[in-house]
């Protein structure tokens, strides 16, 4: 393998593989290090669910980075068939964001009244409505905000199609290499001695998730990212029981996926790259999932599996540059939010990276020290 590149991309999950993919297209000489296979972690362990305004409740960057993503899956879907002909599975049939009780009732209303500023189709159905869009739905669900423009991927399947794509235009994939150190030259990045060896760049991106803490901290800076473990299973039915994605603020989402596999997930257990799963946690799982769903209890069990999602101090992801080292970038922090992020992440970063960053002020919100300004 050539050993010389313009840009190094350090992780081949989602968040990597999506800048691969629009730094390969803008003709960058690119390659992809990953330790292991690309989306072999929280990548391929996610719901692929393109949740914008269902979890965030509140306008600002994190939220306006959300609603442009979700707005280029469709196109991204066609263009990545086209390019690799993979299809990442694009569902485009809404989500109910259920509100058990009354009381709960109350604060979902309110989110609908700022939500309908971005997308005024979004409507409030109360008990009998919800159930007539979901007959499956327990009687005592009070009712439900309908967001007919959130959809679902496949997470895996995105991934790899990002990284295909990336190859399209020339990327190169290592895969089974592990990146040990950097190498430096006079305040810039010029490499990574990996477990293959050495191999030279000019950039490189740090996109290995929950473990970019680690890998950055012999650059100097410190970059509070933790690991959240996520613990799921799925089920299959003879006939669908559910049509949209069902989504409770209990922490519990079921996605029906065109295969006929219902996803249900997840816990959220902090401080762990421990990926095994739990009865514990699968139990609880069940418990919530047969609460909003009763029929779930007589459905075919299919499998389990758990991820670990990057997660930060404030919630909100970190992409920039090391404020000294130049050519060193980092992408990582975008917790359950990576896939629905990653189109837009892909572009941001590319940009940042090509030094043509058209969104500065966008931007800027997840430079790589601001957890230093909020202490001071």
């Amino acid at each position: 393998m050539e050993k010389s590149f313009d840009v190094a991309i350090i992780g081949g999950g989602i968040i990597g593989s999506s800048i691969a993919y629009q730094l390969a297209k803008k003709g960058r000489k690119v390659v992809i290090i990953e330790k292991e296979r690309v989306a072999c972690q929280a990548s391929s362990a996610a719901a692929g669910m393109l949740a914008a305004q269902a979890e965030l409740e509140q306008d600002g960057p994190l939220f306006q980075l959300a609603l442009k993503s979700q707005a280029m899956f469709s196109t991204l879907a066609s263009e990545l068939f086209e390019y690799t002909g993979i299809d990442i599975e694009y569902e485009n049939k809404g989500m109910v964001k259920i509100a058990e009780t009354e009381e709960i009732a109350l604060e979902v209303k309110k989110q609908i009244t700022f939500q309908k500023k971005w997308d005024p189709t979004i409507t409030w159905l109360d008990a009998s409505e919800v159930r007539l869009l979901e007959p499956s739905l327990s009687p005592s669900v009070a009712g439900g905000m309908y967001l007919p423009h959130d959809g679902h991927v496949q997470p895996a399947k995105l991934t790899q199609a990002f990284a295909k794509a990336a190859e399209h235009f020339g990327a190169k994939i290592c895969e089974d290499t592990e990146v040990l150190s950097f190498v430096y030259e006079n305040g810039q990045v010029k490499g990574v001695t990996t477990s293959k060896g050495v191999i030279h760049f000019e950039q490189v991106v740090v996109a290995t998730g929950a473990w970019a803490a680690k890998l950055m901290q012999e650059s100097g800076i410190d970059i509070p990212v933790y690991p959240v473990k996520g613990e799921c299973f799925s089920i299959r039915t003879e006939r669908p029981i559910i049509n949209t994605t069902i989504f409770s603020d209990k922490r519990c989402y079921l996605v029906p996926k065109r295969n006929g596999e219902i996803y249900i997930g997840a816990t959220m257990i902090e401080n762990t790259f421990d990926t095994k799963v739990t009865p514990e946690g699968i139990a609880t799982l069940i418990e919530r999932a047969t609460q909003l769903v009763p029929q779930i209890k007589e459905a075919a069990w299919e499998r389990v599996w758990a991820g670990v999602r990057p997660q930060t101090g404030d919630g909100i992801p970190y992409m920039g540059e090391h404020p000294s080292l130049r050519g060193l970038f980092v992408a990582t922090g975008h917790f359950r939010n990576g896939i629905l992020l990653s189109p837009m992440t892909g572009e941001l970063v590319a940009d940042l990276v090509s030094g043509r960053l058209l969104d500065q002020e966008l931007l800027s919100a997840f430079h790589l020290e601001r957890h230093k300004e909020k202490v001071s």
